[in-house]
């Protein structure tokens, strides 16, 4: 019979166990380490989707008329010229002010004051068909204030429409345009 030379001869438990065991703390040490790693390469992707989100919905509202009180298309006065109708006047700020109640439903928003103080989440985030979006905007928000740029609103020729998007687990991402009344 053969007898093994004691370098030939394999691996104790204690052996095998103390390998396993360093091996899985390497293991939890590198993943552990890559952990942020892995939710910072989901936020380009998530920003990319907020500015979807608020381009579409700077699209939206830049489509609407200026004013309540502004004439569609090139017939009558515009609100603010002399001896046309006045300018609707805006609450300041959302902050103290309900969503403006003008209109009944986001569907009926015929002027760009109805998107002040506008509030979407959820399944509230909708397409052109009005189709809710909740799988493909899961956590995301939008926050719509729309204010006059001269102290006296009722004769202001532009308003700066604000669109903050907020990702998930992030912070808002702000968004402005500017409006018109020409």
């Amino acid at each position: 019979m053969l007898k093994r030379q004691p370098h030939e001869q394999g691996f104790t438990l204690i052996e095998v166990v103390i390998g396993i065991t360093v091996i899985a703390i390497v293991t939890l040490v590198v993943t552990a380490g890559m952990g942020p790693l892995f939710q910072q390469t989901t936020d380009p992707w998530h920003q990319v989707r907020a500015t979807e989100l608020a381009q579409s919905m700077l699209n939206e509202i830049n489509a609407r008329r200026f004013d309540e009180n502004s004439p569609t298309g090139s017939a009558g006065l515009r609100c603010g010229d002399i001896g046309g109708p006045a300018c609707t006047t805006l609450v300041s700020s959302c902050a103290t002010a309900l969503p403006n109640a003008e209109e009944a439903s986001r569907e009926d928003f015929d002027d760009v004051d109805d998107y002040h103080c506008l509030l979407l989440s959820g399944d509230q985030i909708t397409n052109s068909q009005n189709q809710a979006l909740i799988g493909v905007y899961r956590g995301y928000t939008i926050q719509v204030e729309v204010t006059a740029t001269d102290a006296n609103a009722a004769e202001s020729e532009l308003k700066r429409i604000q669109v903050a998007v907020s990702a998930p687990n992030q912070s808002p991402i702000i968004f402005n345009s500017w409006r018109g009344n020409w």
